[in-house]
């Protein structure tokens, strides 16, 4: 055996003998990549949201009888062009003005944040810029004319854990269905304002806001209400409880457009008390107020 065909038989054995199994190294992970990737991931999403849609939660009873406690949404972006209150988070110089800005029409759900807040809120656009709007016993009055109010027979809510039916919020409302089960029983007026849009609201009778002098609405801004009459921190209240009067458009965060799903409050860490939670019936319900057959005359 010549010298070459020993170098290459020795050579074969000590690669046979260093351990080398044949497989390919494992690759190392590319964290640098990983984190790029996450970061790019969650910047389309808050672009997304700030820019097109985006959800949101119902807190409290203020839009009742059509928005309960628990509800989720969606809110378009781009209904009213774009503002500083514009992104998920408002991070932004408070700038007047919109960019592509329209108003939102009378009747419109809107989600928004009020003068020197940080809070989002959720009302109806009731006053529109140019308008003269004063409530009398309740009554809205655009321009000197009176909104039309027609009582409805009285609506029953289901009691649960995200609709409580509260002695404070609610007193001697407490009564039970034609099957015994407990409901809240709520007195409702159907309004219509003078361009049709027609929704209902709940009137518990006389309050401390159901008497607004007459105020203009200047151009660029709105007046804004919520559907539980009695129990809505809006337009009619000072702030900072309350929106404090007229609202900036720019101020407009979106239009709220239909509900997603909603929740009883009943929800635990045990992903089998999910599926009971939803409540029925309220999964694709249009927050697009429909206009009456004849508009407020």
């Amino acid at each position: 055996m010549d010298e070459e065909t020993k170098d290459k038989n020795m050579a074969i054995e000590n690669t046979a003998g260093s351990g080398s199994t044949g497989k390919p190294e494992k690759e190392k992970t590319d964290w640098i990549g990983e984190i790029k990737s996450i970061g790019l991931l969650l910047l389309a999403v808050l672009t997304f949201h700030s820019l097109v849609a985006k959800p949101f939660y119902i807190p409290s009873v203020s839009m009742m009888p059509g928005l309960l406690v628990g509800d989720r949404l969606i809110v378009s972006k781009y209904a009213y062009g774009w503002s500083w209150v514009s992104p998920t988070f408002h991070i932004l110089p408070r700038l007047e003005g919109r960019l592509f800005g329209s108003l939102p029409e009378r009747g419109d759900v809107v989600i928004l944040t009020p003068k020197e807040q940080s809070s989002d809120y959720i009302k109806r656009v009731i006053g529109l810029p140019g308008d003269t709007i004063e409530l009398r016993g309740g009554q809205i009055f655009l321009n000197g004319i009176g909104v039309r109010q027609d009582v409805q027979p009285d609506l029953l809510i289901p009691i649960d854990a995200n609709s409580p039916c509260g002695p404070n919020e609610f007193p001697g409302a407490r009564s039970e269905d034609a099957s015994g089960n407990p409901v809240c029983r709520l007195p409702i007026v159907r309004e219509t304002l003078p361009n049709g849009v027609s929704y209902d609201i709940i009137d518990l009778g006389p309050q401390y806001t159901d008497d607004v002098a007459p105020v203009e609405i200047p151009e660029h801004e709105v007046y804004l209400l919520g559907d539980n009459r009695d129990l809505s921190a809006d337009s009619r209240v000072a702030s900072p409880l309350g929106l404090g009067g007229t609202i900036p458009w720019e101020n407009i965060g979106g239009r709220a457009e239909f509900i997603t799903f909603s929740l009883d409050g009943t929800t635990t860490f045990n992903p089998l008390s999910w599926l009971g939670s939803f409540r029925g019936g309220r999964a694709g319900t249009s927050l697009r107020p429909g206009k009456a057959v004849a508009a407020a005359k």
